[in-house]
């Protein structure tokens, strides 16, 4: 069991150089490990959906007999990089520049280099950090407008609708020119000590990228037959014979002997492990390939769920098992495009209980799993129904590592520790999701208001109301709007979202700054 009085003097150093004060009674680091799926729905988990749950879950099951089920957890956005931002921050994405969607192909990095995130606050405490993975939270690239067509396929002379996979001699030598070279502003700029994954599996460039460099130069489009079709999304430069399949075995791989390896060290480590699975591309590899007899999306749940398996297994055979604190959540809800219609027709249901999919507004969009396994502090098999945020990882790991975050960090993140430990008392009475278009959703308590008269994302179905306002306790499926009947709570629901915007934060502290103007939709 690794003791903190190892570190004492360098690490009081470094946390006063770095604004954050250490509890004088916290004696124990754990490992952290938080998993990170992608697009995988509340309902594609057997433990969360036994009923309509028709995916087999065995290692994610187990993980939840071994810890702590929360059934009202949230990501920030109902879409993947402000998910991710506010997860590594503890802060909204709204606060940032990202208002809507996602960071596009070859944006700039969305976490500036002064966000504290969870990985520079357990690296000021010596921790070992390490994210391998999907980052999809943007990067210095060094691709200005002027190169940008060099990355596009050509047209060919037998058609405007023809074109070329062949690249050029003068594509070659634009992509040469940048990825030969180092690549700044990704996680290693952030308090990541490694970095192993490829930033978004969908999109170029089709290769894997070892902390701030590509692993071989692209020289070659992905092969056409490799687009559309729920696989690739996006022509652009490839390594030679870049394999799909290979993608998500891989970066398992690589988190394995990561808890191996670091596990033989003094310091604790911190692994973030965003998975680029069971998103698209749906590359599914042989031994999964119709195993679910439902689609192909069910079977890249069971193999996402094995690889997973695998990654718990390095963790137990490592020695830590007993001193490791595992997360387990997903970035957002079930995307509807990979036949989500079909699987309900065959008696799974993505997200459950709950209305919409990836994308919406709607608890389906937003509402995920979140697992928390910590030997000695979390009783195994249990749950929690009380409202969380991925947000909150920031001030939970705080709490764990006995530190007190600056009031410029966290702004939105409340610590469930007491949660943790059993306690079935409110952390948080507030909490803000965001669909794909940016429109928000306010909860408080058991009322949720959402200020549109649709999902805000790509599932149809309007109210005929400007706004919406449900009770969850009493009508999970958001099927019925309680705005009229109810106006004075929907006007103090916005009232509150308003507050929470100009004070900069949700979290008792200093007023802060937003980073932009937040988007209003009052």
């Amino acid at each position: 069991m690794r003791r903190r009085n190892i570190y004492t003097l360098a690490i009081g150093a470094l946390a006063v150089a770095c604004n954050t004060e250490k509890a004088p009674d916290a004696v124990q680091d754990p490992n952290i490990v938080i998993i990170l799926a992608d697009d995988l729905g509340y309902g594609d988990l057997q433990h969360y959906n036994t009923e309509r749950g028709k995916i087999p879950t065995p290692n994610l099951d187990r993980l939840a007999a071994q810890g702590m089920s929360f059934t009202d957890a949230h990501s920030s956005s109902a879409v993947c990089s402000p998910s991710r931002y506010s997860l590594l921050t503890g802060r909204y994405h709204w606060r940032s520049r990202l208002q809507k969607g996602i960071v596009g192909l070859f944006d700039d990095p969305l976490i500036t280099p002064d966000r504290l995130t969870v990985a520079g606050l357990v690296k000021q405490q010596g921790y070992q950090t390490a994210c391998i993975g999907k980052w999809h939270l943007g990067w210095d690239w060094p691709i200005d407008d002027a190169m940008r067509p060099l990355w596009k396929v050509n047209k060919t002379v037998e058609g405007e609708d023809d074109e070329s996979f062949v690249a050029t001699d003068e594509q070659k030598e634009a992509w040469q020119s940048v990825y030969a070279n180092s690549i700044d502003g990704g996680p290693t700029a952030v308090g990541f000590d490694h970095y192993f994954g490829t930033d978004v599996p969908n999109w170029p460039p089709y290769c894997f990228i070892e902390d701030d460099r590509t692993i071989g130069i692209p020289s070659e489009f992905l092969p056409k037959e490799l687009l559309g079709n729920n696989m690739a999304s996006m022509a652009g430069p490839a390594v030679s014979d870049w394999k799909l399949e290979n993608i998500l075995p891989e970066l398992c791989s690589r988190a394995a002997k990561y808890i191996t390896k670091s596990a033989q060290k003094d310091e604790p480590f911190l692994l973030y492990l965003p998975l680029t699975s069971p998103h698209t591309p749906l590359a599914v590899n042989e031994a999964w390939d119709g195993k679910s007899k439902l689609n192909r999306y069910a079977d890249f749940v069971m193999e996402t769920d094995a690889q997973i398996g695998r990654v718990l297994d390095a963790i137990e055979k490592s020695g830590e098992s007993d001193n490791t604190l595992i997360i387990f959540t997903s970035d957002n809800g079930c995307a509807p495009y990979i036949g989500a219609k079909e699987l309900e027709a065959k008696g799974h249901f993505p997200s459950g209980p709950w209305r919409g999919y990836k994308s919406d507004v709607w608890e389906g969009g937003h509402r995920v799993p979140f697992i928390v396994k910590w030997p000695g502090v979390v009783k195994a098999g249990s749950t929690s129904d009380q409202l969380v945020q991925q947000v909150d990882i920031m001030a939970t790991l705080a709490d764990v590592i006995g530190v007190k975050l600056p009031d410029n960090a966290g702004e939105d993140s409340f610590s469930l520790m007491s949660l943790l430990k059993g306690n079935d008392r409110p952390v948080r009475d507030n909490a803000v999701n965001s669909s794909i278009r940016g429109v928000p959703s306010v909860r408080q308590g058991e009322w949720k208001l959402i200020l549109d008269s649709g999902s805000g994302g790509w599932t149809k179905g309007e109210s005929d109301q400007e706004i919406q306002l449900y009770n969850l306790t009493t009508d999970p499926g958001e099927t019925t709007n309680l705005v009229l009947e109810y106006p004075e709570k929907a006007e103090e629901m916005k009232k509150l979202l308003e507050e929470l915007i100009v004070r900069g934060r949700s979290t008792p502290g200093e007023v802060q700054d937003n980073d932009v103007e937040v988007v209003r939709y009052l």
